[in-house]
């Protein structure tokens, strides 16, 4: 019975999904996809090709944290929608009171009128206020129900499902239970899975599992607009799913990297001392900056050009990357392989 009523059902859902009309009438994109936010990662000819490929390619705000870059690379952004009208952009802002530059950059966003948002680690309150005053759209990355219930209560647009296997801030709970549970608690969001994708049949899956599309990280730190050094790359093309490790040393949240030398000297969970520093109402907010910044440093140490430490964000998705190709080529073969596998489970 079971195989049955999942035949029934593919046969009359999956013809439909090639694209996602919520996030296109939402969103603005043609590719039910979001580039995902990487801290010093994401760059500005990695959002643009994104823009262009369709799909929603977003960066995080803390990429640009000189005076005057954000600003400058808003309005370049700006510009470049108007030359792609099938894709869009966004900015994932960290929304913690560790964040010394979280009120700034949202002020600068909201005055660029940023079109959508992604929140993480904290409350999406003020930046909802911020987005409604000009009709943008914020999407809260939540690991569990009790964290969507309050961006819910807030009203958050939709959800970014961060489930096992995320590259950076992963969730402890897999997609397969986190999408459904979603959608069941909150059927008038949409929700994106985030978390072992890296593939057309992985975006499928999770369309399958109820999700309105998904959010693709550690592909394209391997692709050509990337402006990693070239050993971060190649740890990418040689790691495979059991590399990836959890650790709460770089930020004080769980964060997954790839686990090297330098990654087991740094140790994986965070000393007593430094757990009650994190938990004390008095030091907490210090606490966290400081480790945020110190985590920040190592990763710059260790992803720019010249730099030759080896402390690297991935998921597990590192075990399906074989190569490094340009960011179009990688948005082309997403959307051949979606159609090819909507074309093979159809046929079952």
């Amino acid at each position: 019975m079971f195989y049955l009523q999942t035949y029934i059902y593919l046969k009359g859902k999956l013809p439909k999904m090639m694209n996602s009309k919520v996030l296109a009438e939402l969103l603005d994109i043609e590719f039910p996809v979001i580039m995902a936010p990487m801290f010093l990662v994401s760059n500005k000819e990695m959002l643009i090709a994104g823009m262009k490929g369709g799909v929603m390619a977003t960066f995080p705000s803390l990429n640009y944290r000189k005076e005057g870059e954000l600003g400058t690379l808003l309005d370049e952004l700006n510009t470049a929608k108007g030359n792609f009208p099938n894709g869009n952009y966004g900015v994932n802002l960290i929304t913690q009171k560790s964040n010394p530059l979280y009120q700034k950059h949202l002020k600068i966003c909201s005055d660029k009128k940023v079109p959508f948002y992604i929140t993480s680690l904290g409350s999406p309150k003020e930046v909802i206020a911020a987005a409604r005053s000009y009709g943008a759209k914020v999407f809260c990355d939540v690991t569990n129900i009790t964290h969507a219930q309050k961006c819910y209560d807030e009203g958050c647009d939709g959800f970014i499902a961060v489930g096992q296997g995320a590259g950076g801030h992963a969730g402890p709970n897999p997609l397969q239970v986190l999408v459904p549970s979603l959608k069941s608690n909150f059927p008038d969001k949409p929700v994106i899975a985030a978390g072992g994708i890296a593939t057309g049949a992985g975006l499928l899956s999770v369309r399958v599992l109820g999700a309105d599309g998904a959010s693709i990280g550690t592909r394209f730190i391997s692709s050509k607009e990337c402006m990693v050094n070239d050993a971060y790359k190649q740890a990418i093309l040689n790691a495979g799913m059991d590399d990836i490790v959890m650790t709460t040393k770089l930020s004080g949240t769980p964060c997954t990297i790839i686990d090297t030398a330098e990654a087991k000297k740094m140790g994986y969970t965070q000393s007593w001392f430094e757990r009650a520093m994190s938990n004390n109402k008095r030091t907490k907010k210090w606490f966290k900056m400081l480790v945020q910044i110190r985590g920040m440093k190592r990763l710059e140490e260790s992803v720019l050009p010249n730099n030759y430490k080896r402390l690297w964000c991935a998921g597990k998705s590192v075990e399906l990357i074989e190569d490094i190709l340009s960011c179009e080529e990688i948005i082309a073969r997403l959307k051949d392989e979606y159609k090819k596998s909507i074309q093979e489970v159809s046929s079952l």
